[in-house]
């Protein structure tokens, strides 16, 4: 057997392998043999069929297969003992395909196009300064967030008279055009929350109405055209929803209101524990560090957002896009042109970005262990648990995240996930972060709300 490698230039070469009769014949004629002890064919007793008939009924396919097993572990070792990086897989080469007779003493040549990976240096310093948001629970933010606390403790009541913020439990009825019921149209008896309307003139129709009034509604208007809550409301399709032009009488059977619950210290104590918090002072301040805390959550997005598009732009390198692209159409049958054409700069973005942090841990020798993969991966599960209400011990939690692990796919996930992080953190740890602090209302305004 004979293999060796054309580079067509920096990114791209063609690794050329030759197989003959001598090197295959051995391995077919072992799976021949092989194949006939476990044969059943009429005729025969098992584990006594001919190695002689196997080959002259499966010959072709188990030497096709063994050249395919040959040529897979040959040009893997070959990758690995050339330490040469590849980018995607290697492709049989385009226009070298070649017809084989398949009559065990055929010389095999195979042509396979392989993409390689750049070669490029990075360096990060305190010469590299990034903006390191500290954000800042405003009185917007902070009054908002007492407000469905509160509302959270209180309790409900139905005044006479609606007003902004009331729940208006109603019969919808559909309308023709006329302002009479539409025969057979669409009926359902919903709730409508006043703080969900988004016109203002709809909001001020709905403001002021007592039990048993009628309002003639345009439901679209109402709520911006939002095909999601239209449907939610009318208990409809959202295909259905989004094509409807239909008013809608709104019949109110109640109004209903959210009492705040008091700032008292019954409320304190349900919130906090007993005698944690004793005044309302107090109470805001562990509301604003609370709100605080999440917010680091969303300064982080920003700054790992914020190295990945500086460290995207501190280094130039190409990659092999041609090759990269037939490999992508090679793996994913169903992608179009289009679809290629409109996110392979994304791909090319996301596995430059990849090739960084490889290039960082490999320079800086960052270790990544199982037992950081295996808190990550115990960490998520933990949230997941939390998020849906159910409590769990750490004994639990940790068989949990045995199990998650085990599956080959979340293992690689969380690995990605570890490496990802450790990246960022060194990053961080080397680059000058320059703090600066900013409004929620202000961060979200100018960034977009990460959550």
């Amino acid at each position: 057997m004979n293999i060796s490698q054309e580079k067509i230039d920096n990114l791209n070469a063609v690794v050329k392998i030759n197989i003959n009769p001598e090197d295959y014949q051995p391995r077919v004629e072992k799976a021949i043999k092989e194949h006939a002890k476990k044969a059943k064919i009429p005729g025969f007793r098992p584990g006594m069929v001919p190695s002689s008939h196997i080959k002259r009924m499966y010959g072709k396919s188990i030497l096709v297969d063994e050249i395919n097993n040959m040529l897979s572990d040959t040009l893997n070792k070959y990758l690995e003992d050339e330490k040469l990086e590849v980018l995607g897989q290697p492709l049989p080469k385009r226009g070298d395909e070649r017809e084989y007779n398949w009559d065990f003493a055929d010389n095999f040549e195979f042509n396979y196009e392989v993409g390689l990976a750049p070669e490029f240096s990075i360096d990060f310093s305190s010469k590299d300064k990034l903006t390191q948001y500290v954000i800042k629970a405003d009185e917007a933010t902070l009054a908002e967030r007492i407000k469905n606390i509160r509302r959270g403790y209180g309790k409900m009541t139905n005044p006479d008279v609606s007003a902004d913020g009331d729940v208006l439990y109603g019969e919808l009825v559909q309308l023709s055009p006329d302002g009479s019921v539409f025969e057979d149209g669409i009926s359902n008896t919903s709730s409508v929350r006043l703080d969900q309307v988004k016109d203002e003139a709809v909001k001020a129709s709905l403001i002021g109405l007592k039990k048993g009034d009628e309002v003639t509604l345009d439901i679209q208007k109402a709520f911006d055209n939002d095909a999601a809550k239209v449907a939610g409301l009318l208990k409809i399709d959202e295909e259905t929803a989004a094509d409807l032009k239909s008013d809608f009488r709104l019949t109110v059977k109640n109004v209903n209101r959210l009492e705040e619950g008091d700032l008292n210290q019954e409320f304190f104590d349900k919130l906090f524990g007993e005698g944690v918090v004793t005044t309302e002072e107090e109470f805001r301040a562990k509301i604003t560090e609370e709100i605080e805390t999440m917010m680091q959550q969303d300064a982080e997005r920003k700054l790992q957002g914020d190295i990945y598009q500086y460290g995207l732009g501190k280094v130039t390198f190409e990659l092999p896009d041609e090759f990269l692209k037939r490999w992508l159409q090679a793996t994913n049958e169903k992608l179009t042109p289009e679809e290629l054409a409109g996110g392979y700069n994304d791909f090319a973005q996301n596995l430059k970005w990849t090739l960084i942090e490889n290039k960082i841990i490999k320079d800086n020798e960052l270790e990544i262990k199982y037992e950081d993969v295996f808190q990550l991966a115990k960490a998520r599960l933990g949230q997941q648990f939390t998020m849906y209400g159910q409590p769990i011990d750490e004994e639990q939690l940790s068989q949990y995240a045995v199990q998650y692990l085990q599956n080959k796919e979340n293992a690689n996930k969380i690995f990605e996930d570890v490496k990802a992080l450790r990246v960022f953190d060194y990053i961080k740890s080397v680059v000058t972060l320059e703090p600066k602090e900013i409004s929620y209302t202000d961060f979200t305004s100018e960034f977009g709300n990460k959550n």
